[in-house]
């Protein structure tokens, strides 16, 4: 399985290109986002930033960026063209987003690489995860990072599984995959090309391009008593 399966690194995050090779395995471009913003050159930001925005580290925002009252970013990061950050976002460092991406209110992004025209709009967490081109995270959704027991991260493919090595690892979205609100992606959960997670699901493992992922619910009505 290789990450050319789940998306595209697109033209604007070229000077990151050999980083992130399209043969390898998708979960080894987590292990490269530290690596590529180390070795990018960056000049100073040309963008006026917020009294309520808090800077740290080396971070650099493109003068297009729509920057909210209060928010903060630790570096290293990287913030693409007409992206827009919401009230609220904590950045906290390995983050490269590229273009026209929204970064929501109140979410929390960590060792993760936003490829261009991703929605992440509100109250969401991406840790150690990659959201392909067009990728849409619905209010709510969690991509969880950590096993409860803290072990490596077995990826559960249609093939067998696969130990990636990594202790921390959320999720892979192919291109244009949809996550319903309130769901919550397990560690090492691999969403293929324009594959849909229903809202309020608890879904781990592989789902396949252009396929949806369900979970059929039974509610019980009662009259009231009183």
């Amino acid at each position: 399985m290789k990450a050319s399966d789940f998306f595209v690194l697109p033209p604007s995050l070229a000077r990151f290109a050999p980083f992130f090779s399209a043969d390898a395995a998708p979960w080894d471009w987590l292990k490269q986002i530290g690596s590529a913003l180390a070795a990018a050159e960056f000049g100073p930001n040309e963008l006026k930033i917020p009294p309520g925005v808090h800077l740290e580290g080396r971070v650099w925002i493109h003068p297009t960026v729509k920057l909210p009252p209060f928010a903060t970013i630790i570096g290293p990061a990287y913030i693409g063209a007409k992206t827009e950050i919401r009230p609220g976002a904590y950045i906290r460092g390995n983050v490269i987003v590229g273009e026209g991406c929204v970064l929501g209110n109140s979410s929390e992004f960590k060792n993760c690489l936003l490829l261009d025209n991703v929605q992440a709009p509100h109250f969401n967490y991406v840790g150690d995860s990659i959201l392909g081109n067009g990728a849409h995270l619905g209010a709510g959704v969690i991509c969880s990072n950590l096993r409860l027991d803290q072990g490596k991260v077995i990826v559960r493919l249609p093939t067998g599984e696969v130990d990636t090595g990594l202790r921390k690892f959320g999720a892979i979205l192919g291109d244009k995959a949809e996550v319903g609100c309130n769901s919550v992606l397990n560690p090492g959960t691999l969403l293929g090309p324009r594959s849909l997670i229903a809202p309020c699901t608890s879904f781990g493992g592989f789902l396949p391009a252009n396929t949806i992922a369900r979970a059929r619910q039974t509610i019980a009505t009662v009259p009231r008593r009183d």
